[in-house]
């Protein structure tokens, strides 16, 4: 009881003209989605008060609703009393909570933008107003990276499947703002949403980056760190044969398979022209460099630490590991699968 009655709260203090005895539904952001927070009922005035718990550091995006109909945004941080004056047409003012003034401002210019394209503009006219939007939401985070505000403004969608922010360069400012929020914000559990969004991004920047450099190479290229961290391009060994191989180095039999299938291969044909790049799909980088340094092996070894979510294994579609495709001649020779025919094409490759 005495923990409760410590925790901090931020107050709700509001006042909807033109909705006297309503019900005002409250949602909570979580993360993309809402989440119902609350039901409150206006007294005869349209004036109704909330408490709800904050913790110190982590401010919560709320939202007040009158039926489908959204009245206010609120972004509330503990120990705030946010004076909010709306009515029911989606007008609205904050006062005593400066986050969720700065919240209204950009939710005011979202409304602007949604209604513009929404309209019957000619088509031309519908690009230059998105070219001038995109510019307008960069500047606004980029001056407003250690405000929270930014987070709706890098989720928004010009429709369910088109997002404001839609071009693969977009991760480059996403990380920017997710590091300086990190910094301001370290246990908000939408900073940890926004740096899951920031990864996925920079995993398909890197991916379109490595697709465009396939067209040269014949292969989808890969640019990944060693066990030193230091970065091995796939395209740059220049070997007359290279074995891709996806493995996992949690998995005890195929560590067992290094020593006794693959080195025992590499042994035999590294002499004539045969390199091996192992890509090590175990998110626990740590567990790898131990497996590295005891088995000492002989030829390339990578992994970004991402796991599944690799960008390497999305590139070349592997479904389950271990999985391997042999490189020659700047192609992509074979898919491979059993010694038998690895030995064929090595010997028809390395002749």
């Amino acid at each position: 009881m005495l923990l409760a009655a410590c925790s901090p709260k931020a107050r709700i203090d509001c006042t909807v003209a033109d909705a006297p005895l309503s019900d005002i539904e409250l949602r909570l952001l979580d993360v993309n989605m809402y989440k119902v927070l609350d039901t409150v009922q206006t007294d005869a005035s349209g004036h109704f008060r909330y408490a709800l718990e904050v913790l110190e550091g982590q401010p919560e995006f709320v939202y007040l609703f009158r039926g489908p109909a959204r009245l206010a945004s609120l972004l509330l941080s503990a120990g705030e009393t946010a004076v909010v004056t709306a009515d029911t047409l989606g007008n609205y003012s904050v006062e005593g909570s400066p986050e969720s003034a700065r919240l209204a401002e950009v939710e005011k210019s979202m409304a602007a933008f949604a209604r513009k394209m929404n309209s019957d503009a000619p088509a031309r006219e519908l690009s230059a107003a998105y070219i001038a939007y995109y510019r307008e939401c960069t500047r606004y985070v980029m001056q407003s990276a250690g405000s929270l505000t930014v987070v709706p403004v890098l989720f928004q969608q010009l429709d369910e499947n088109n997002p404001v922010f839609s071009q693969h360069t977009d991760a480059i400012l996403f990380r920017h703002v997710v590091d300086t929020l990190k910094t301001v914000y370290p246990e908000s559990r939408y900073v940890k949403g926004l740096e899951k969004e920031t990864v996925r991004r920079e995993n398909a920047m890197k991916m379109e980056s490595l697709l465009q450099s396939a067209v040269a190479a014949g292969y989808p290229n890969l640019i990944l760190p060693d066990v030193n961290g230091q970065k091995v391009q796939l395209s740059s060994l220049d070997s007359k044969a290279v074995l891709l191989h996806f493995w996992d180095s949690s998995d005890a039999a195929q560590k067992m398979f290094n020593l006794d299938k693959l080195l025992p291969l590499y042994n035999r044909w590294s002499g004539r022209g045969l390199q091996i790049y192992a890509v090590d799909v175990n998110p626990d980088k740590s567990e790898w460099a131990s497996v590295m340094k005891s088995q000492n092996l002989p030829w390339i070894n990578v992994n970004d630490g991402l796991g599944a979510a690799s960008s390497a294994v999305m590139l070349y579609n592997v479904g389950t590991v271990p999985a391997s495709f042999l490189l020659a001649g700047g192609e992509l020779a074979a898919t491979v699968s059993g010694e038998k025919a690895l030995e064929q094409e090595l010997l028809r490759i390395l002749k």
